[in-house]
């Protein structure tokens, strides 16, 4: 059974090793979210130290999927708070540990992130996705659009230079 929880600050940072495994594990699978290599756990951890000072700050909102009560997957909602853009909101960190997938978890959190965003009163998400990821299908079964794509835009695990396709989707 999978359980889904949005975490706050304190909770998060009780969580911090479980969500460094996620993290290490999408990384050490191939997958492109900002780091290259999987062995730097500490790089991983100080990344989910400095994103938890957000979640008390209503900056981001953090979601995650539990199978038997330990942390498999996350999703993150980062507000936009500059006056020109309060009616969007970025997804990022959509993760699920590679033992977890296949499962719809990112669907799920996906739509449970989606849903949030709703409530906030934002008619707006962007996210961005490697070129060519299978993630790329999930997101166009769910409705979002493709806005365009930036060649070399990050450097993969394997030391590739990938693009990343800018992905939109407007709420009703």
């Amino acid at each position: 059974m999978i359980e889904y929880q949005v975490l706050n600050k304190q909770q998060a940072q009780s969580e911090l090793e479980a969500l460094t495994d996620v993290l290490q594990g999408c990384v050490s699978d191939g997958a492109s979210v900002g780091f290259i290599d999987a062995d730097d756990r500490q790089i991983m951890r100080n990344f989910w130290l400095d994103t938890l000072s957000g979640l008390d700050q209503n900056e981001r909102l953090l979601i995650v999927a539990r199978q038997q009560q330990r942390i498999v997957a996350t999703v993150m909602v980062v507000w936009n708070l500059m006056p020109n853009g309060r009616h969007r909101a970025e997804i990022s960190k959509l993760l699920v540990h590679p033992a977890a997938r296949r499962q719809g978890i990112a669907r799920q959190l996906m739509y449970l992130a989606e849903e949030r965003v709703k409530q906030s009163g934002r008619t707006l998400m962007v996210l961005d996705t490697r070129s060519g990821d299978i993630a790329s299908l999930l997101y166009l079964s769910l409705g979002w659009e493709i806005a365009g794509a930036i060649p070399y835009y990050a450097q993969s695990t394997e030391g590739v230079m990938d693009a990343t396709t800018v992905m939109y989707k407007r709420l009703a």
